[in-house]
């Protein structure tokens, strides 16, 4: 027969074991509180949505030389917010022309516009490109909801045997399930069609019919209805840019002069673009001891 302190070691070893087991299965994730944000991030790994008071973002204002764009962007982010039909967008192209500025950005200005006629506010969710595979877990968190989400996903591209680019088709078109009527996905790449030209060649060298191999690694980008192309910009639009932030945060400098500096700060860089007309914009506002707001 046992003693006391057998007993005693015994029921100490079955609480460990018992909190070991409660740390190992996860609990119940309570459901998300919509109304708690307009943009959260999806935590995959916890099956959660993480809220985001104070998105990180521009005006739309500041957007110059993307109007083209921009007025796209917007109108199929509206006619989706009304609930009228909308397409999935890939913004594709050149690196720093403002891709994922402009989603955030027509995301603020469409949610101001809803705010003055009353309407509720449009959802974005970022998803992290590792997390693509958790996509369906997603949809199913937001197909109930009573609200309208964009799913968002900066840099999105597929690499070498990354084979999640298929959960990515079947979420957005051909799943038994289908996208959700009140979801939207939105994505932004270098890529026109997301997958690297030796990943499609290598799938055709080794398909038993090349052609369908290759569309099929083509017909990812196809699932999104609407495309938007940035292109390198040429030195009148890069200068645009410029003296957009110049007159935006009331930097005091002589036109030749900011010519002159925005010009040699891009060639130094190699490139011309919105991010290097931001980053010269720093510079300049720290030289003259100017907060940027």
């Amino acid at each position: 027969m046992a003693d006391k302190s057998d007993i005693a070691l015994i029921g100490d070893k079955l609480d460990r074991l018992i909190e070991l087991i409660a740390r190992a299965v996860p609990g119940e994730t309570p459901p998300p509180d919509f109304d708690a944000a307009d943009a959260f991030i999806w935590v995959a790994g916890e099956r959660r949505l993480e809220s985001v008071p104070h998105v990180n973002r521009v005006a739309m204002t500041l957007l110059q030389a993307v109007g083209r764009m921009r007025d796209t962007l917007v109108a199929n982010t509206e006619r989706f917010a009304r609930g009228l039909p909308a397409n999935n967008v890939l913004l594709w192209g050149a690196r720093g022309m403002g891709k994922s500025s402009l989603v955030k950005a027509s995301h603020a200005h469409v949610n101001a516009e809803l705010a003055k006629a009353g309407g509720r506010p449009l959802k974005l969710i970022e998803i992290h490109r590792e997390d693509i595979e958790s996509l369906p877990a997603l949809m199913s968190l937001l197909r109930p909801a009573d609200h309208r989400f964009i799913i968002f996903c900066d840099d999105l591209s597929f690499d070498g045997n990354d084979a999640s680019y298929k959960s990515l088709k079947a979420v957005l078109e051909g799943g038994i399930e289908g996208r959700p009527a009140n979801v939207l996905f939105y994505a932004t790449s270098n890529r026109r069609h997301l997958l690297p030209r030796d990943m499609m060649e290598n799938e055709r060298s080794t398909a038993i019919n090349p052609g369908e191999a290759v569309e099929e690694k083509v017909s990812l980008s196809d699932r999104f209805g609407l495309w938007i192309g940035f292109h390198k910009c040429s030195q009148d639009d890069y200068l645009e840019m410029v003296q957009g932030y110049v007159d935006h945060y009331g930097l005091t400098i002589d036109a030749d002069t900011l010519r002159a500096e925005a010009v040699e700060w891009a060639t130094t860089r190699g490139a011309r673009s919105g991010r290097v007309a931001w980053q010269y914009i720093q510079d300049l506002a720290g030289r003259q001891g100017v907060p940027l707001d």
